[in-house]
């Protein structure tokens, strides 16, 4: 492993939490919740300076991103748009004074209730929200603009709600080039711009060579194009456009940046399933989680937990089991949390919806519980120090 420590950020629906692993000892040790206990869904970071940025919010709590700058010690808060307690304290003076409410305009008033994703690069900080829209900041994530120029898309019309809404979750970029950026939308598909967000063409089209079969299903492929409901993509490191997805339906990958897609879901038990991973120097080694199906029950096929493994970009697949639960486990692995760290070999980690952390530090071929008892998890990512 790399460096003395390796800090896994939790995002959890009561607050972040962090897991702090010494390198020399080898144990663990989780601190929090942080952010107030706000849900929060995704995190970001800077490894020049060491922010680190998480964003959540919800209905109560409206959206909103939260920054350390210590590493995860303390956290401000930088609100977005008014929740349900904003109308509650402006109508109840005492319940105002409790939580230290102050009547000021927050930027995008309603417009949206959450911050589902972040992406940091070039000194750009990416926000997605629900509903969809794209936000920019370019002083660390005190100010914000919303790129309209996607959220006001000439496809706009055609975008309906996966069933946690209609949801901006993903957000990549090519560190050589930070003007080309991609975004996964549920159920809107990929769209991506080369122009740092000025413009966005929707990409979502079946490869030339790959057949459509006929699916009742509505996430499934028809009409030439994969289905529009992504539920999370990565860019492979050092490999041009290469694109990976975990669709609704479906396992996918992209040579070409999003503009054509070859279906890699042959070999899984299942064509459902949540977050994707990509190891940091192979870009052929990825990593999914299937799940039985999104209607009858979403957990590990035949309720035994696996990581299952690609060596050669989707072409076949290993499941790897040793160390995971194999008989009633009922988990779910959700979008955004299934992360990795850079070390040789990488340290592989995702968090359940039971509270449970699971780490590999020998990409897959084994796994121990590391946290358990957090509230439910909704997105993990790694800060190597």
């Amino acid at each position: 492993m790399s460096g003395s420590e390796t800090t896994v950020l939790i995002g959890t629906t009561k607050g972040a939490f962090l897991l702090r692993r010494d390198v020399s000892e080898g144990s663990w040790v989780t601190d929090g919740p942080y952010c107030d206990g706000w849900p929060i869904n995704h995190f970001a970071s800077d490894p020049d300076t060491g922010t680190i940025w998480a964003g959540g919010g919800g209905d109560w709590n409206g959206a909103g991103v939260w920054r350390s700058d210590d590493g995860g010690q303390t956290w401000n808060v930088t609100r977005l748009s008014k929740g349900e307690m904003d109308n509650w304290a402006a109508n109840d003076p005492d319940f105002a004074e409790m939580i230290g409410w102050t009547n000021e305009p927050l930027p995008f008033g309603d417009e949206f209730s959450q911050v589902w994703s972040l992406h940091y690069t070039d000194g750009t900080l990416y926000a997605g929200t629900k509903p969809a829209n794209l936000l920019k900041s370019s002083d660390g994530g005190e100010t914000w603009e919303n790129l309209r120029s996607l959220s006001e898309h000439e496809s706009v019309d055609s975008w309906n709600p996966g069933a946690a809404g209609l949801t901006l979750h993903t957000i990549v970029s090519d560190p050589q080039n930070p003007q080309k950026i991609w975004v996964g939308i549920s159920a809107a598909g990929v769209f991506a711009s080369e122009d740092g967000g000025q413009t966005w063409e929707r990409r979502n089209r079946l490869s030339n060579i790959q057949d459509c079969e006929h699916h009742d299903h509505p996430a499934a492929p028809r009409d030439g194009e994969t289905g529009h409901c992504v539920h999370n993509m990565m860019r492979a490191n050092g490999a041009e456009d290469l694109l990976y997805q975990q669709n609704h339906h479906g396992v996918w990958r992209s040579s070409d940046g999003g503009r054509s897609w070859d279906n890699i879901s042959d070999g899984l038990p299942s064509t459902f399933g949540f977050p994707i991973r990509v190891h940091p120097r192979d870009p052929k080694t990825i990593w999914t989680l299937p799940l039985n199906g999104d209607s009858v029950g979403r957990y590990p096929p035949n309720a035994a937990a696996a990581v299952w493994r690609s060596r050669d970009g989707g072409e076949t697949w290993e499941a790897q089991r040793k160390g995971l639960p194999q008989t009633g486990c009922f988990f779910t692995v959700l979008r955004q949390a299934l992360a990795g760290d850079t070390s040789d070999p990488p340290g592989i980690y995702f968090g359940t919806n039971s509270g449970s952390v699971f780490a590999s530090h020998d990409e897959g071929d084994s796994w121990s519980e590391i946290s358990r008892h957090l509230p439910t998890i909704l997105g993990v990512e790694v800060l190597d120090q």
